[in-house]
């Protein structure tokens, strides 16, 4: 074939891909574009350093709250009559480490009436007050909106197919409970701050400030020690009924929020068809499924009795997916204090070693910081584990050879908008996009 005759064939034939070529250009591009716009900004300086980086020279026990200042805070735990020794083991663990010092008040919740045993073990735990409340019955039950009958088939469903707790009924109804009327109870309206405690559970450093007055002075709404991924079975629709409510009362968009996001990198209009997938809001961008886990949180309850939360927590009760799936009480907060709270007011509780079932979180001693000739220190926890230099825990007994056995994305991810560190992983998508 003559030279010109295949130079006319290769006009053609870019002449036919020139207009693919430019649609294929232009679609990565605004891709790329709306990724770019869940960039997190790196702070200039971090927002959230630990309160404290060794061990502080205890305060004298104060049953009084005369000697040293005090917060209007209170210890809470839910347990039942059969999770005394579990109860003891926590309240013990907390006394040794924290309490023996500072005397907070604990405020024990069950959705029965407590058991003699279980009372005089808690009172023989500690020389704080304790108070036993009964969760009111219109509490811990099914919601008026939601019918009886559906619900409780959803929730064999779920158990049927294996779903994470999905077929407990009572686990439903506690989910339901600290997502959204536990804030409210009698019991605790005359506190601000809440330290929510789990039956079994360790605290391996010495805790030798008062974390409440320390929220207070930094204005801390929301503190945390373990952050991980929410088991995706238990709430498809959750994040979708999150975002719809953001949108609906214009929210602006804050870096938690980002941190909260995994942006779809599909161009338009391809993105808007996956808002059918689950965890996906209407643009077709997903939840990351990262949260804070609740099972230990500092908190300001006067976040979650505001209005914005209250008005989120309606809509999720009316969208009854507590019950035909099974959300959880720390994907709900998690959700809600990224939207509602600005980075600062977030705080990460690096310096405690914290463990509830398999999970847990270990800081390394500081070094030279462990007040080697502190009386009240000694008597408590005489020994500790090695220093490091980039240590900030306090007579820490566990092995921070392994700072814990969470998997780092998530706490890293969720850490983003209040830190001047970032992982590799992250900086690379930054600097692409």
């Amino acid at each position: 074939m003559p030279v010109h005759h295949v130079l006319q064939q290769l006009r053609r034939r870019v002449r036919y891909l020139s207009p693919l070529l430019w649609l294929a250009v232009a679609l990565l591009l605004e891709a790329s574009y709306h990724v770019s716009r869940f960039r997190i900004a790196t702070p200039e300086q971090e927002l959230d350093p630990p309160f404290y980086t060794s061990c502080q020279e205890p305060p004298p026990p104060d049953a009084n709250h005369t000697a040293v200042p005090r917060e209007s805070a209170a210890l809470v735990m839910l347990a039942r009559n059969g999770e005394a020794g579990a109860a003891q083991h926590s309240v013990a663990s907390l006394e040794r480490r924290f309490n023996r010092w500072f005397r907070y008040p604990y405020v024990f919740l069950n959705d029965e009436p407590w058991s003699d045993e279980f009372m005089a073990t808690m009172r023989a735990s500690t020389n704080a007050s304790v108070a036993f409340e009964v969760i009111p019955r219109e509490q811990w039950t099914f919601p008026a909106s939601v019918d009886r009958d559906r619900a409780q088939a959803s929730i064999e469903a779920q158990g049927r197919e294996g779903i994470l707790y999905g077929g407990l009924t009572s686990y439903h109804h506690m989910c339901r409970f600290f997502s959204g009327a536990f804030y409210n109870l009698e019991a605790l309206k005359k506190y601000k701050y809440y330290w929510r405690i789990e039956p079994d559970v360790d605290f391996s450093c010495s805790i030798t400030y008062d974390p409440f007055v320390e929220m207070a002075r930094h204005k801390k709404v929301y503190g945390y020690t373990i952050a991980l991924g929410e088991e995706g079975s238990t709430c498809p629709s959750l994040f979708r009924q999150v975002a719809d409510w953001k949108e609906s009362h214009s929210i602006r968009t804050t870096d938690l929020w980002k941190a909260s996001m995994s942006p779809s990198r599909l161009p338009w209009p391809l993105r808007g068809l996956a808002r059918f997938l689950p965890h996906r809001d209407r643009h077709g961008d997903s939840w990351n499924l990262c949260h804070y886990w609740s099972n230990f949180e500092i908190a300001d309850l006067d976040f979650f009795r505001a209005a914005p939360y209250q008005s989120l927590y309606a809509h999720l009760e009316k969208a009854g997916g507590f019950y035909f799936e099974r959300w959880g009480d720390a994907a709900v907060h998690a959700l809600a204090v990224n939207m509602l709270v600005e980075p600062r007011k977030l705080h990460h509780f690096a310096d405690f070693a914290y463990r509830h079932d398999y999970y847990y979180q270990c800081p390394a001693n500081a070094r030279d910081g462990q007040l080697p000739t502190s009386g009240p220190l000694n008597a408590a926890e005489p020994s500790w584990a090695p220093e490091q230099d980039d240590g900030i825990g306090c007579r820490c007994s566990c092995d921070s050879s392994k700072p814990r056995n969470v998997g780092s994305y998530c706490l890293s991810k969720l850490r983003e908008p209040t830190s001047t560190k970032r992982p590799w992983r992250t900086w690379l998508l930054g600097w692409v996009f």
